[in-house]
C-alpha cells in the first residue's frame, strides 16, 4: 500500500504534458509600454507618477560625498563630458573594497575569474567570445569598467539590475585592487611592464 502513493505521483508527472506557453506565460501577458495610452486611468496615461515618499533605486544618500549635480551625473553614468571618468568618484576605503570583493565574486567572477584573469569554467565554455582578462585592461579609465557594468559591453549584458550605484563603483574599485595586486612584487623588485610579459 505504501508504494501506491509514490507510484500515483510518478504516473501523474509522467503523463503531464505542459506546454511551454503555459510555463512562459509571463512573457505573453498583456502589458503597457513606455508612454503608451491607457483607458484604465482617468488621465489616459499608462506611466504613473511614483507615489509621494517613494525612494528611487539609484539613491545618492548612499554616496554622501557627491553633492554637486555634475559629480552625481558622472557617478551615475560613469562619464564626464562624454568621456569615461578617470577615477572612481566615491571615497575608496576598506568598506567599499570589501563590498566590491563580495559583489565581484557573486556577479563577475563566473566569467572573469576570481582573480580577474578571465579564467573560469564559464569562460571555458563560451563559444562566441571569451571574457577579457581585467588584469590586462589596467590602462583603461575607471569609468570604462563602470560603463561596461552599467550598460553592458559586447556580449556582456548590463548588470545595473543586479548592482546598485554604490555596488558598481565598489566593483570597479575592487577590479583596480586586483590589477594592483597582480603588479605588486613581494621580493622588492619592480614589476615586469605589461608589454614585456
Amino acid at each position: 500500500m505504501r508504494w501506491l502513493i509514490p507510484a500515483a505521483g510518478l504516473a501523474a508527472l509522467t503523463g503531464c504534458n505542459v506546454s511551454s506557453e503555459f510555463l512562459q506565460r509571463m512573457e505573453h501577458q498583456a502589458k503597457y509600454e513606455y508612454y503608451e495610452a491607457s483607458s484604465f486611468w482617468a488621465d489616459g496615461r499608462a506611466m504613473r507618477t511614483p507615489p509621494a515618499g517613494t525612494v528611487p533605486r539609484e539613491r545618492f544618500d548612499k554616496l554622501p560625498e557627491l553633492k554637486d549635480p555634475a559629480q552625481r551625473q558622472a557617478a551615475l553614468t560613469g562619464r564626464s563630458a562624454g568621456q569615461p571618468v578617470a577615477h572612481v568618484p566615491v571615497t575608496v576605503d576598506q568598506d567599499l573594497l570589501t563590498l566590491g570583493q563580495k559583489k565581484y565574486n557573486i556577479v563577475c567572477s563566473q566569467c572573469h575569474g576570481v582573480l580577474g584573469d578571465g579564467n573560469s569554467i564559464v569562460a571555458e565554455n563560451m563559444a562566441l567570445r571569451l571574457p577579457p582578462s581585467l588584469l590586462d585592461l589596467e590602462g583603461k579609465p575607471d569609468g570604462h569598467f563602470y560603463v561596461a557594468i552599467n550598460e553592458g559591453y559586447g556580449v556582456m549584458p548590463s548588470f545595473s539590475g543586479e548592482l546598485d550605484l554604490r555596488e558598481r563603483w565598489a566593483v570597479v574599485a575592487y577590479v583596480r585592487a586586483l590589477q594592483t595586486a597582480r603588479n605588486t612584487r613581494t621580493d622588492g623588485q619592480q614589476p615586469v611592464p605589461q608589454e614585456n610579459r
